[in-house]
């Protein structure tokens, strides 16, 4: 209990590698729609790379790696700081994040922010889907939203690939090198094999209803104003 207490805590910690430039830049950026517009407009033509991988969408085209679609910008442009710092190593995302300016990771944040998750495909067990949401709702709403939709610190878990969940969450099980430092490490311990099976199958199956997106995206929109 006291290791999931600091874990929510530290949800809750200010984005120590976003600076002001960078807080003041998504202020701007999110508070207008045409603003919003001009900067996803860049983003999606900067992002061409990321779509390999990604989807042209945000929505990802290998079960292994996660969609960006719907995530908060903040979070994705924290996330391709950790990758061109080398906090955080990846093949792919080291060396394409460490080439992109301030500027282009913020509009590509946008971008991607700002597009619908599709409708996970397939189906799995029902008992094993409500077993992962029993535990999803008992220890992950306080980080990730009741609806898994993420937050400005945390990334949105409804809808993504269930091979990527079970990936991430067995690498923060077993205190991966690469996880260093990351509070799920703490969280992901007292998670059994059987609980991440179940987690990947209540996530990846978990559909936000239209009008859940729509709050979504407003408070998407509204975060980085509100965060002054």
């Amino acid at each position: 209990m006291r290791t999931l207490a600091l874990a929510l805590l530290a949800c809750f910690v200010p984005l120590t590698h976003a600076g002001e430039a960078v807080v003041e830049r998504f202020n701007y950026v999110m508070a207008d729609e045409q603003r919003r517009e001009q900067a996803s407009l860049a983003g999606q033509e900067r992002a061409v790379f990321c779509s390999y991988c990604h989807g042209e969408t945000g929505n990802s085209k290998r079960k292994h790696i996660p969609n960006l679609a719907g995530q908060n910008p903040r979070y994705l442009f924290h996330a391709f700081e950790k990758f061109a710092s080398g906090e955080r190593t990846d093949f792919v995302m080291s060396k394409l994040a460490q080439n992109l300016s301030m500027e282009e990771r913020v509009n590509i944040a946008v971008f991607f922010s700002q597009q619908k998750v599709n409708p996970p495909e397939g189906a799995t067990d029902a008992a094993l889907r409500n077993t992962g949401e029993k535990i999803f709702q008992s220890t992950c709403t306080g980080c990730h939203g009741a609806h898994a939709e993420g937050m400005e610190t945390m990334p949105r878990l409804a809808g993504q690939p269930d091979e990527y969940i079970r990936k991430a969450l067995t690498r923060f099980r077993e205190n991966d090198p690469s996880r260093a430092g990351s509070v799920m490490i703490g969280v992901a311990s007292h998670l059994s094999a059987a609980d991440v099976e179940a987690l990947a199958a209540y996530l990846s199956q978990l559909k936000l209803t239209p009008a859940e997106e729509m709050a979504n995206i407003n408070r998407l929109r509204k975060t980085s104003a509100a965060a002054q």
